[in-house]
């Protein structure tokens, strides 16, 4: 502990709150630091990810990019959890639905990640770990989206390693029950198991993989606050 700044994360040990909530896209970060923190301090610009504590109804919490895919999510969090001990960490990012009625705009609380990924071989165990989510998290945002009348489902997301796919296998997963397909979650709750602490993943279908909805890069950054709304009640 305490070996701050870090490769990564340039902030010294104090200045980054006990609760951080994360998203892939730094200017997410910056977003959410500007319409709903109180007198934010920017602490990180290494790399470009920015990172940014401040109060939210006077309750500290800092926000914070992650980057794309489980290497770079699994550096930050790794990060944060250990060296900065932070005791909570909450994603707020984008997924493409493989349900039918699942719906572009819709939310999706990850209470499991399932993933095509090896970042699990690392732990040297003799079976497949399941990576969840923190219950207590996952309750109360299930509990936000019903009293906000948002509309969401819960359940397991696919975590995979890979953006454009040469064998999606989708309706593989989609037989299993699985929700969207994203690309963090698993290494956050890996991260947050090893680590001791808590996580969640609240997602925001950006696109319909069935369908073909979509949204713009644009409407991702700044238009997807239901699932910032329900990620700072948590505080």
């Amino acid at each position: 502990m305490n070996k701050t700044p870090t490769p990564h994360i340039g902030a010294q040990f104090g200045e980054i709150a006990e609760t951080v909530i994360m998203a892939g896209d730094p200017l997410r970060a910056k977003f959410m630091a500007e319409n709903f923190l109180e007198n934010p301090v920017q602490f990180n610009n290494v790399r470009g990810m920015l990172g940014f504590t401040g109060t939210h109804h006077g309750k500290r919490v800092s926000v914070m990019g992650h980057g794309m895919g489980m290497a770079s999510i699994g550096i930050y969090t790794y990060e944060l959890f250990n060296f900065y001990d932070v005791k909570t960490i909450i994603r707020v990012g984008s997924a493409g639905s493989i349900k039918e009625d699942l719906h572009v705009g819709d939310l999706v609380i990850a209470l499991g990640a399932c993933t095509n990924s090896s970042y699990a071989m690392q732990y040297e165990m003799a079976g497949t770990f399941a990576p969840i989510a923190n219950f207590d998290l996952a309750r109360g945002a299930a509990d936000t989206c019903d009293r906000l009348g948002y509309r969401y489902q819960v359940g397991n997301v696919l975590s995979s390693d890979t953006f454009y796919t040469e064998n999606p296998h989708n309706d593989k997963w989609m037989n299993m029950g699985v929700l969207a397909i994203e690309m963090e979650a698993a290494a956050l709750y890996m991260n947050a198991a090893r680590a001791g602490k808590r996580a969640l993943t609240i997602l925001t279908v950006s696109d319909h993989i069935l369908t073909g909805e979509v949204t713009t890069a644009e409407e991702r950054q700044t238009t997807f606050t239901h699932m910032m709304d329900v990620a700072f009640s948590l505080l």
